[in-house]
């Protein structure tokens, strides 16, 4: 049977996240051999995989402080990881060949030895939280993921679907993938220029930060990451040709933000550890990015 093409944002996010579990699963090795107490060959201090460069100024837009308990246990047990991608779809791109994300993925596939991450792509260009969580629902019961990528709000904002009914259906949705036993990191809402001065569109976007506040979520603020690089690459051509499309560079930044949120939320405490100045030196760690932009006034 012919493989299922992938297209370049799963390529890339598949790699991204292959090549940040390595150093989880060298981080796994090193505290089995401490806890048996028995000898081990010396393994050379990992690092996880930077920002790339043009990715580095969106980077402080993950929220890093929720574990993802299942997606370790997943690991820990059998050395996979499934990935239900969902919601208005963020993994479809413009560009049908990424040569770059498959070099990539060839690559890391070459290094990593023993783990594997299953991505499942569900995404549906237009949808709302309301039918989005029906399908949640349906595909965790199909497929079993470990982890749901729900990118969620823009359709609602641009759509006004009333905030009490945003919330519910949010709030709702999580609570049974908790008792599902299935981890969720939270996409949020894209930036759009025309709507920056809409009252209902950053309501929308404040709400979904305080629901995963609220149920202890992990959220990839897209929003600010989004706007870091549109401001940072304005003068320049930018990586955002158009207002709701994002060009193959923006999809490689938010597959690195997803990569770098998922990993921190399984081995988040050592993994910071090891991306700070001090213990990898300025060389190996981006440079932290500025507060994000504030909204122009009116």
């Amino acid at each position: 049977m012919a493989r299922k093409h992938q297209s370049p944002f799963e390529r890339t996010l598949r790699a991204l996240v292959l090549s940040f579990l390595t150093v989880a699963a060298a981080i796994a090795v090193q505290d089995r051999a401490a806890a048996e107490a028995a000898p081990a060959p010396a393994l050379s201090q990992p690092a996880p995989a930077p920002y790339s460069r043009d990715c580095q100024i969106g980077g402080t837009a993950i929220v890093e402080e929720s574990a993802l308990p299942h997606v370790a246990a997943a690991l820990q047990n059998r050395k996979q990881i499934k990935i239900l991608a969902i919601g208005a779809s963020p993994i479809m791109s413009r560009r049908v060949n990424g040569g770059h994300g498959e070099t990539m993925r060839q690559l890391l596939r070459q290094s990593v030895q023993g783990l594997d991450v299953v991505m499942i792509n569900r995404g549906v260009s237009g949808e709302l939280s309301a039918q989005a969580a029906v399908r949640i629902k349906n595909e965790v019961a199909l497929t079993g993921p470990d982890l749901v990528l729900w990118q969620v709000g823009t359709n609602d904002a641009l759509a006004y679907v009333p905030l009490d009914e945003f919330e519910n259906t949010v709030e709702d949705t999580l609570a049974w993938l908790k008792e599902h036993k299935v981890d969720v990191v939270l996409v949020g809402l894209q930036y759009v220029g025309q709507m920056v001065w809409d009252d209902n569109y950053r309501a929308v976007r404040d709400l979904l930060r305080k629901i995963a506040a609220k149920e202890n979520v992990m959220i990839v603020r897209r929003y600010e990451a989004q706007q870091f690089l549109d401001r940072a690459e304005s003068g320049g051509g930018g990586l955002v040709p158009d207002e709701f499309e994002r060009s193959e560079a923006g999809y490689i930044c938010l597959a690195q933000y997803m990569a770098r949120a998922i990993t921190l939320g399984i081995f988040g405490h050592k993994l910071k550890a090891m991306m700070s100045p001090s213990a990898a030196g300025p060389s190996a760690v981006p440079s932290p990015a500025p507060a994000p932009p504030s909204e122009p006034q009116r």
